[in-house]
């Protein structure tokens, strides 16, 4: 089905793992400490952008002065436990497991380098990709390029051969912007 792309890229949350439920989870146990609401709904714009600037978005939303980074530091460390005890794979994976050994593939994603390792190891999927880049191996995050350009540097595939998947306007944007082509797996 994807036969005519030398390298497979994956968005992570919401497309390769059932993260979102978590991530809900954490970011209300957080903010209701500082007497802030999270609004799924208004903040799914944002999805596939590093934690720091969803961070800075709610706080400027509550017109607070907390520290982006440091409330961004506190919502990972809260999802964390969370997601490495509720996590699963979305349907996606059988694409995946599919390609496992005929292309190259990796992982592109807005969390952090090391959750995102952490959680695919966790669930035995890490050895099915050839690299991953989290939001802290890239400055310009999605929907800039540099996520999956890096991405098809370390597979050593021209970004023009690469197909990403995404549940993301961010991701797919990041993806055009990188001349790849790119499946919206929310229409699939």
């Amino acid at each position: 089905m994807y036969n005519q792309y030398a390298g497979l890229i994956f968005d992570m949350d919401g497309t390769l793992l059932d993260t979102e439920p978590s991530h809900h989870k954490a970011w209300h146990q957080v903010l209701g400490k500082y007497g802030m609401r999270y609004d799924g709904a208004a903040m799914a714009g944002l999805n596939g952008s590093p934690t720091w600037f969803v961070a800075k978005t709610i706080i400027e939303s509550h017109g607070s002065t907390l520290d982006p980074y440091l409330l961004a530091q506190e919502k990972t460390a809260a999802v964390a436990m969370m997601l490495l005890d509720n996590v699963v794979p979305l349907p996606l994976i059988e694409v995946v497991k599919a390609y496992h050994g005929k292309r190259p593939m990796a992982v592109g994603t807005g969390s952090e380098h090391l959750m995102a390792v952490s959680l695919l190891e966790r669930l035995d999927l890490l050895h099915y990709f050839d690299a991953v880049v989290g939001a802290d191996d890239v400055t310009r995050h999605k929907p800039f390029p540099d996520t999956f350009l890096r991405c098809a540097e370390l597979m050593g595939v021209a970004p023009g051969e690469c197909v990403v998947f995404e549940d993301a306007e961010f991701g797919i944007q990041a993806a055009r912007a990188a001349g790849m082509a790119y499946v919206d797996v929310r229409m699939s």
